[in-house]
């Protein structure tokens, strides 16, 4: 920028960010932060075969990493078509689990005669063995897809049950001492104070909620289906085709991770605030 003064021009010099710079700065936060998960997945992935190759491994044992990535390649399989059956299961019944989790841990913390209720039954519920259940769903229900959204809901619900309630009930008495002094309702204290103060709670019951939605779906697919990426694992192991199996293995695990992903963006846009904070 210059400025005339008097017949003098003088220019004075403005730093701004470079482009370059600011491009390195961003290139080196992600090395930072998503350097030392890769290079252990690769450290993985060369053990793996390295171990494979050295020992000798029978294929149908333990398939090498290139012996999966040839099967993942096969368009024999129509993978995205098991892809889409898993994923639908695994969104829906996480959020199932979600939603009727927030639904009765908020009861729970409303009324103490819903809580007295409502514990023990739900307490009763979640130690049911779900392998054992799963087969019941599937005769009432038959074959298809909301089987095993139940059956991952019912996997997931609890810990997002208990997180809701802890989160509204471990509320900063003061805060609550204040909402009184200005006469506000229950149901303005409630959405106010309780609520925002759940919400790291509700967050981290909801990421491993993410992770128990794969494991119902999954069982749900074992016990009996026609479609999806469980009984693609099923079906090999009819005729040992382990590699099938490994690459089943992987997706169902890409999956979880962006249903988990998914979770963890939606809360920094939601509730930034509450990332650092929480119960597990």
């Amino acid at each position: 920028m210059s400025q005339r003064i008097g017949s003098e021009r003088i220019t004075i010099a403005i730093d701004r960010p470079r482009a370059g710079s600011r491009q390195c700065a961003d290139f080196r936060m992600f090395i930072r932060r998503h350097g030392p998960p890769l290079v252990l997945f690769a450290a993985l992935l060369a053990a793996w075969q390295f171990a494979v190759s050295a020992f000798q491994i029978r294929e149908y044992l333990l398939p090498g990493p290139w012996v999966v990535l040839r099967a993942a390649l096969d368009g024999k399989i129509p993978w995205w078509s098991h892809i889409w059956v898993t994923g639908a299961e695994i969104v829906g019944a996480f959020l199932l689990a979600g939603v009727v989790g927030v639904l009765l841990g908020t009861a729970i913390a409303w009324s103490p005669t819903a809580s007295a209720a409502l514990v023990p039954f739900l307490v009763f519920v979640n130690t049911l063995p779900k392998v054992a259940v799963a087969p019941l769903f599937l005769l009432w229900l038959g074959y298809g897809i909301f089987p095993n959204m139940l059956i991952g809901a019912l996997i997931g619900f609890f810990p997002v049950v208990i997180n809701t309630a802890v989160g509204l009930t471990q509320v900063d008495q003061e805060m609550l001492d204040l909402g009184r002094v200005f006469g506000a309702p229950k149901w303005k204290v409630f959405w106010t104070i309780r609520l925002p103060n759940a919400f790291p709670y509700i967050l981290s019951a909801l990421k491993i909620t993410a992770t128990a939605a794969v494991v119902g779906a999954i069982v749900g697919e074992f016990v009996a289906s026609q479609a999806g990426l469980g009984s693609v694992i099923v079906v090999t192991q009819t005729n040992l085709n382990t590699p099938v199996a490994f690459v089943a293995l992987i997706w169902i695990s890409v999956v979880g991770l962006v249903v988990y992903g998914a979770v963890g963006l939606a809360a920094r846009w939601l509730a930034p605030w509450a990332e650092n904070g929480g119960a597990s």
